[in-house]
């Protein structure tokens, strides 16, 4: 089904270059600096049997990205990459529940050859590049996975492991296990070879488990090429207990090398001109806005083979419920997916079940507002990731939808009060200045959320969802 073939002419826009990653609108492929009279061949370049400077030049040629020097240098990095994984495999872990919990024996490291790390500002095209990257890697053991859908993953098999583990009742010595390693061989015998997009920490449960974790990969022989928007140092920056978190760091160093693509260039929004039909801009007139909404819901729903219903999920023995749905389409709230609270697992389940989904009344976010901010943010990310397709309405235009103005009562909320007290910090100790409380990660976060949104606006996007199903 091609969904934009039947919405109406006033919902639809046209928006060329507005991604950062390659993607696919009619016989053309669009990159994000690709000039407006590209003259393609009329089919996209073909990664097979190409590596990723031969890929990249011929982009070029065929005018599907225009020359960017950043770029070029990040690409040749890739190509460093590339070559030295061309005969490389490792071996795979021997599998069986005995292995797992066996104690006291020391294993050999893989020698592997050295991965990327790959940081800049929003919309520079990292993406685009490594996924280029993973396109030309003739191999069958790797991913390319969101960090955030990653680390879901991982608790999942923690979870799953620990269910496993059978504690010697007759036993009152101490029973040391650590589910870390054998997580660490299940991913190695799925993937040797790992690309992360958007690699960041601000989960304090992900950050005191990443060296272990990382440090089991690498020496299993995993290959790890990252996108950020952070610096290797500038991970967690004034987490809680960021000092535990810091030895990740030096263990990542000495697995990848690191380079930087900032061009100063944002890419997704750099060719938009004026507001699109998927963003709703409340303060144009809140009638207007929600009268479109209902349209487009009415418009997606007759393309649907159902009738309009609630729809509960049951997920992690919990039940998430929403009033409003039709088939794959999703009519919410801001306050029913983002004033709750709901995790990246949760919104994983619904960038996997619905293809479309409407988010109504999103206000002006703010430091006073920090956990319904990073929903927001992490759902975003997650519908981005998943290609899910986007309609919202907010108070402000999607440039002014943050604001990083901290309000005066902020430090003393009853939210922050409880937390302190549960964590058993006071305000005069180091731990009181974390992001969790001064909201500085989502600060620095919601810049790419903005570039997201922007992107996902254009009719080049949703036209992905169709490549990406």
């Amino acid at each position: 089904m091609l969904f934009l073939t039947k919405v109406p002419s006033s919902f639809c826009v046209l928006l060329k270059r507005s991604c950062s990653c390659p993607v696919i609108h009619g016989a053309r492929l669009y990159s994000p600096n690709a000039p407006a009279t590209a003259t393609s061949s009329g089919s996209p370049v073909s990664a097979v049997g190409k590596t990723p400077v031969e890929l990249l030049k011929e982009k070029l040629n065929h005018g599907e990205i225009q020359p960017d020097p950043h770029q070029v240098r990040v690409t040749e990095a890739l190509q460093v990459v590339y070559d030295s994984i061309k005969t490389y495999s490792p071996p795979k872990p021997s599998t069986g529940i005995g292995k797992w919990f066996s104690f006291g024996r020391a294993e050999k490291a893989v020698a592997a050859p050295k991965g990327l790390y790959i940081y800049g500002s929003v919309g520079g095209g990292k993406t685009m590049l490594m996924d280029m990257f993973y396109d030309c890697c003739a191999i069958d053991r790797k991913r390319r996975v969101h960090f955030n859908s990653f680390m879901t993953d991982v608790h999942a098999k923690i979870h799953d492991i620990k269910s496993k583990h059978v504690r010697d009742a007759s036993n009152s010595k101490p029973q040391p296990f650590d589910p870390i390693k054998p997580v660490a061989e299940l991913i190695t015998q799925d993937s040797w070879m790992i690309c992360f997009d958007e690699f960041q920490v601000t989960d304090i449960a992900d950050a005191m488990i990443l060296k272990r974790l990382f440090t089991y990969l690498f020496n299993n022989g995993v290959i790890v090429v990252a996108t950020s928007n952070r610096a290797p140092d500038d991970l967690y920056k004034n987490g809680l207990q960021r000092s535990n978190f810091v030895p990740f760091i030096g263990v990542l160093k000495n697995h990848c090398n690191i380079v930087t693509l900032d061009s100063g260039v944002d890419y997704r929004t750099a060719a938009l001109k004026g507001e699109s039909k998927h963003y709703f801009d409340k303060s144009q007139g809140a009638s207007d806005a929600n009268d479109s909404m209902d349209r487009l819901f009415k418009v997606l729903c007759s393309q649907e083979n159902d009738m309009i219903r609630p729809k509960t999920f049951t997920h992690f023995g919990r039940n998430i419920t929403f009033a409003k749905t039709c088939g794959q389409v999703l009519d919410s709230t801001f306050d029913e997916l983002c004033d709750k609270p709901l995790g990246a697992s949760d919104f994983l389940q619904i960038a996997q079940f619905f293809h479309t989904v409407l988010i109504r009344d999103i206000p002006q976010l703010n430091l006073k507002l920090k956990s319904q901010t990073r929903r927001f943010i992490t759902l975003i990310d997650t519908l981005y990731d998943s290609r899910v397709r986007l309609v919202v309405s907010a108070d402000v235009p999607y440039k002014y939808l943050f604001s990083n103005d901290a309000p005066d009562d902020m430090h003393t909320s009853d939210e922050h009060r409880m937390l302190m007290d549960d964590l058993k910090i006071t305000k005069d100790s180091t731990d009181a200045s974390s992001n969790i409380f001064t909201g500085e990660e989502e600060v620095f976060a919601f810049e790419r959320t903005v570039s997201r949104l922007a992107e996902m606006q254009s009719a080049e996007y949703w036209t992905l969802w169709e490549k990406h199903r």
